[in-house]
């Protein structure tokens, strides 16, 4: 088993690495192209279906500053991924360099327990949960890019943290801020 770890490489200069793990590679695309259009820093996605990543790449790999775990509420394969590949992640990726996003929450045949499910795992590993509308709009049958363009700055603020590459602020303090909370009526029945 081969662990991704988050301090095996030196950092690059101005430079920000972000792995996003989505095993339907139906969002992640999307958000990707709109990553590296970012200027002010140099911004490098590598994209992964799953953990482990393969060996044969592993020297050539930069440093990964940013771990996002991309959920596709509607589908349980993708949250059942994404939990099968934590174990693939070093103990000092949940000092700030996880984040948890997910996809498709506002889709009505959603079971509610999968979204708690979702929630109690981001509380757990005290990692944020970035919600993303990634949904087909109605009125124009067309994909809305701005939820995948709202959900794209928010990681950028969030990597540009973990990175380094904003003064007076690190990892660990900027997920004490952000980290997912379970409210304490979590383990009752929804009603809705």
């Amino acid at each position: 088993m081969s662990l991704l770890k988050p301090f095996s490489k030196l950092p690059g200069l101005n430079t920000a690495n972000i792995l996003l793990v989505e095993s339907e590679e139906q969002f992640q695309q999307n958000l990707a192209d709109i990553l590296v259009e970012e200027t002010a820093v140099t911004v490098n996605v590598r994209l992964a279906k799953s953990l482990p990543l393969p060996m044969e790449n592993g020297e050539g790999r930069p440093r990964i500053d940013l771990v996002v775990f991309i959920i596709n509420l509607t589908s349980e394969l993708s949250f059942q991924s994404a939990e099968a590949s934590l174990k693939y992640l070093d103990r000092g990726y949940f000092l700030g360099k996880v984040c948890f996003m997910v996809t498709n929450a506002r889709n009505a045949s959603v079971p509610t327990e999968r979204l708690d499910a979702v929630r109690k795992l981001a509380a757990s590993l005290h990692c944020p949960l970035l919600f993303a509308e990634d949904q087909i709009t109605h009125i124009y049958k067309l994909k809305s890019p701005d939820g995948v363009t709202n959900a794209a700055e928010r990681l950028l603020t969030i990597l540009k943290v973990v990175a380094g590459l904003v003064p007076m602020a690190t990892a660990l303090y900027l997920s004490n801020l952000t980290q997912c909370t379970v409210p304490p009526d979590i383990d009752q029945p929804s009603f809705d």
